[in-house]
């Protein structure tokens, strides 16, 4: 698990960011009183924190949401509240940011106080979605998160799935991907994520174990 106060998720769409700050933020409510999840995906048609509501709220879990999610409205905006996720010590945050560069747009006002405060920026990957199956175009999209964000991505999860179709041998597959975007970008693989039903051999990363808390389009 992370041991940073803050935690940010970013990539392209489909690549199961919220799958994975879902996962985070739950992990992390084992461990410390106070956990917050920020949602920072305004457009994403297909998933939000915001519709999981209640799970969090059972867990113990502050969600913070763009006061647009589950609209039409597409303007980056970054939660006011949100803002409390830098200024209590004692509080551990995971950011969910959208698909495209307008979530890392609204964070971008905040990038001095991520760096400053060592947050861990995480670029998630999956090889098995349009638009992100090469290492050149994942690093490609990197670069342009990373200059709309203004702020650096500390390490990559491999979350390289096919849904529910997922099998041990597609996860395996993906690690030369993972590791050629690495390599490219000099960038860690901080973890490979799975569905908790997957049994896996050794990946040679650390393997976070995820359970699925609804239909997903992608993990």
């Amino acid at each position: 698990m992370l041991p940073n106060g803050i935690t940010v998720l970013a990539g392209h769409y489909g690549s199961g960011k919220t799958q994975i700050a879902t996962h985070l933020a739950l992990e992390l409510r084992k461990r410390h009183a106070k956990v917050t999840l920020c949602d920072l995906d305004i457009v994403n048609p297909y998933f939000r924190t915001a519709d999981s509501k209640d799970l969090f709220e059972a867990a113990g879990i502050r969600l913070i949401s763009s006061p647009y999610a589950g609209s039409n409205v597409e303007l980056p905006g970054f939660p006011p509240e949100a803002a409390s996720v830098f200024d209590d010590p004692e509080v551990f945050s995971v950011i969910d940011v959208g698909g495209d560069d307008r979530g890392a747009l609204a964070l971008g006002r905040y990038a001095d106080r991520l760096r400053d405060g060592g947050a861990a920026i995480l670029l998630v990957i999956n090889r098995y979605r349009p638009l992100s199956g090469s290492a050149r175009d994942a690093a490609d999209i990197c670069r342009e998160i990373e200059e709309a964000g203004r702020f650096r991505f500390t390490g990559i999860v491999n979350n390289s799935n096919l849904g529910a179709e997922t099998t041990p041998r597609d996860v395996l597959a993906a690690i030369p991907y993972a590791e050629e975007i690495s390599q490219k970008l000099s960038l860690p693989i901080v973890a490979v994520s799975a569905a908790k039903t997957l049994t896996l051999p050794e990946t040679g990363y650390p393997v976070w174990k995820m359970e699925l808390y609804r239909k997903w389009v992608s993990l």
